[in-house]
């Protein structure tokens, strides 16, 4: 068994023998079966700390929970006593109306999230006494191999050994929608999380590419075990709903008890014998009980809550339905993270003409060389039902309508190969084969691929760029980026 020889604290900095060595592991055997137990005794599950399960006596609990509910019990307790019987018993009915109307509304809710919860489990290829394995995520350790391939999510935070065309999608870490490029390489020390090129992070999704990597932390010691820490430390508060029924509750008591003693002394000081003047102020207390509010409350968010659930929507609280609607402003960053994930082409722009994509009566012949390298210059095959990267599947889509279909195009100009996207060439490239020899798809940064022109295509022929040129399109891209495109 190997013996860590180097900190692991930053791997994003290590070389991958430095890592290996740290992690004390072999990377072609990965490690063995008992090394495996030792550390999954030691560093737990590869799992984030798990919700403590709703038992049904505390959802029970929850509905009970409020001052206008303990007004009533008081009601009902002080009607009984007065052997104020068919009183008594209609206050309790409400009480026991209400509290079941909550509790099952949120017991369904609270079951089919946990429901969720356990589908969520997820399988990992790992390299153990050099073979490769599927085992769940949950038994991954630090320093364990996994290898991944496009489509796979990644179950634990790992530092890349090889990489062959990685891209991942971290939006749910970073709030970054579009796939970010990876490569195997050590980074500076000080390199922020979003920038660390060389780590896959628990969470996110593997979009393109395959390799391998060592896992560096699981479970709560992730980045996003550190963001669970974070959520958890934040305590609840009670919505603007229930803070006002809490309050007409108070103001509901202290009226009783002033109605209790003016009332009392009022009859006193008049001769009233001290049993009817109790009774009498006792009896008006409670009728300033509104017995009626919790139910309507309760259908009111009821109905909330299936109205949610219809747009599959999972609520596990009453309460948090009349928070959302109580909402003003949202504060929100990065494209892609609440919206749907989506692009679509809007204008085109090419010799010089400008169009809108969407309106029927534009002429799209001065375009269609400019939608069909767009649409080549794509790694989706020509079956692909779905394109996972969206700049490509809405070039697809430009094409789509231009009367371009992406099948037909890569079966008349077939794809030889692909340069993947390049951090620091801002560019990608495929090649295709055609009656002519290779054509080269390109796109990338405007001012990259301006840079690697050497000329203009007209509507007749091409001419030699120039600066001016070079210049000119530079202004055009500022101008269409102002305005959001």
């Amino acid at each position: 068994m190997l013996r860590p020889s180097h900190n692991a604290d930053q791997p994003w900095s290590l070389t991958n023998d430095q890592l290996c060595g740290a992690l004390g592991v072999d990377p072609e055997r990965g490690l063995s079966r008992l090394e495996v137990a030792r550390r999954l005794k030691t560093f737990g599950p590869n799992t984030l700390r798990k919700t403590k399960k709703t038992t049904a006596w505390e959802v029970l609990v929850r509905q009970l929970q409020s001052v206008i509910v303990a007004l009533l019990a008081a009601g009902a307790a002080l009607s009984f006593a007065l052997q104020e019987t068919l009183e008594g018993f209609a206050i309790l009915v409400v009480i026991v109306i209400n509290t079941a109307i909550g509790f099952i509304t949120e017991m369904r809710a609270v079951r089919s999230t946990e429901a969720l919860r356990r589908l969520g489990t997820t399988e990992t290829t790992v390299r153990r006494e050099g073979e490769l394995r599927r085992i769940p995520a949950e038994r991954l350790v630090p320093g364990d191999i996994v290898v991944f391939e496009g489509g796979d999510v990644v179950t634990s935070d790992v530092r890349l050994l090889t990489a062959s065309r990685v891209q991942a999608n971290e939006s749910t870490l970073t709030g970054e929608s579009l796939p970010v490029s990876k490569h195997k390489d050590p980074v500076d020390e000080q390199t922020p999380l979003a920038e660390r090129q060389n780590m896959l992070f628990k969470g996110t999704a593997v979009t393109r590419g395959m390799g391998e990597g060592a896992v560096t932390a699981t479970g709560m010691r992730t980045e996003l075990g550190k963001i669970t820490s974070l959520v958890e430390e934040v305590e609840d508060v009670e919505t603007p709903l229930e803070k006002r029924i809490n309050d007409l509750g108070k103001v509901l008591a202290v009226l009783c008890i002033v109605f209790v003693v003016l009332v009392a002394i009022a009859g006193l000081t008049s001769g009233k014998e001290l049993g009817i003047v109790l009774r009498t102020a006792i009896a008006l207390a409670i009728a300033t009980v509104p017995e009626g509010l919790p139910i309507v409350a309760t259908l009111a968010l009821g109905r909330g809550v299936l109205r949610m659930a219809r747009r599959n929507a999972l609520v596990e609280q009453l309460s948090a339905v009349e928070a959302l609607g109580s909402t003003n402003v949202i504060l929100t960053d990065k494209t892609g993270t609440l919206t749907e994930n989506r692009m679509t082409v809007v204008k085109l722009v090419a010799q010089g003409v400008e169009a809108d994509l969407g309106d029927d009566e534009v002429d799209l012949e001065p375009f269609n060389a400019l939608v069909t390298t767009a649409a080549l210059c794509t790694e989706a095959s020509p079956d692909a039902e779905y394109v996972s990267d969206p700049m490509e599947a809405a070039l697809i889509a430009a094409a789509g309508q231009a009367g371009h279909s992406h099948a037909e195009l890569l079966r008349q100009w077939p794809r030889i190969r692909e340069e993947a996207f390049d951090p620091q060439l801002k560019m990608m490239a495929t090649f295709h084969s055609s009656d002519e020899g290779v054509i080269v798809a390109v796109k990338g940064a405007p001012e990259q691929v301006l840079n690697a022109c050497s000329a203009v295509q007209g509507r007749e022929d091409s001419t030699p760029i120039t600066d001016d040129d070079r210049q000119s399109w530079l202004a055009t891209n500022e101008r269409l980026a102002g305005r959001g495109l």
